[in-house]
């Protein structure tokens, strides 16, 4: 844990995105807005950085963790096969609220990410500045909410702070995140859509980018 938690305003926002990148470089853990809520981002490679993020939100450790990316092209360096459904999708939804939940590549991010599962869930977020905190961090992120758990997901710096203030190494804030509806979730199995958490992309929306 960290005792003094850094914040980076909107009017610091390039300097925020160099510093706090360099922070989650260096096994940090940093909070950030996405298109639904703030995140509580560390490298999912980073076994540490990982045990951080548990840490600081007081999460069960057999729950996964879903992966931000700055494009979709980096999801292939985290999943062992896109089959042309999840391609689909990703040309649809991303950047967006919608997470898929693909075969992981072996060792791509740590254990602690996928709990021990064969499979990663990845997104990439709908918010052009927590896009450009993960290229410029040169990690794949994962990120929860940065809230504590079972406390309401964060839709503003403030209320990350309030919730998390000394526990993380900063947050970089945005600006308020919108409504508060996180990503809907999927598994394409078999050819067909398996919705494992609603959110911000409806069933509809899928039905209708899967066509056939």
């Amino acid at each position: 844990m960290t005792n003094e938690t850094r914040y980076w305003p909107p009017e610091r926002t390039d300097d925020g995105v160099r510093e706090a990148a360099s922070a989650l470089a260096a096994g940090g853990v940093v909070a950030f807005p996405t298109e639904t809520v703030y995140g509580l981002g560390g490298d999912a490679r980073n076994e540490e950085a990982v045990e951080k993020i548990f840490a600081a939100k007081g999460r069960p450790s057999d729950n996964p963790l879903i992966v931000h990316l700055a494009s979709a092209a980096d999801a292939e360096a985290l999943a062992s096969a896109v089959s042309p459904l999840e391609r689909k999708l990703m040309e649809r939804f991303w950047p967006g609220p919608l997470t898929l939940v693909l075969p992981v590549r072996p060792g791509a991010v740590s254990p602690r990410v996928t709990a021990g599962l064969d499979t990663v869930a990845v997104r990439v977020p709908g918010h052009e500045l927590a896009r450009r905190l993960i290229a410029a961090s040169g990690c794949p992120v994962a990120a929860p909410s940065a809230n504590r758990s079972g406390r309401p997901s964060p839709t503003r710096a403030d209320h990350v702070l309030e919730d998390l203030n000394g526990r993380i190494d900063g947050v970089l804030d945005g600006g308020p995140t919108g409504v508060g509806l996180e990503s809907t979730v999927v598994r394409v199995l078999g050819g067909a859509i398996h919705v494992l958490r609603p959110g911000g992309i409806t069933a509809e929306q899928l039905r209708a980018a899967a066509g056939d």
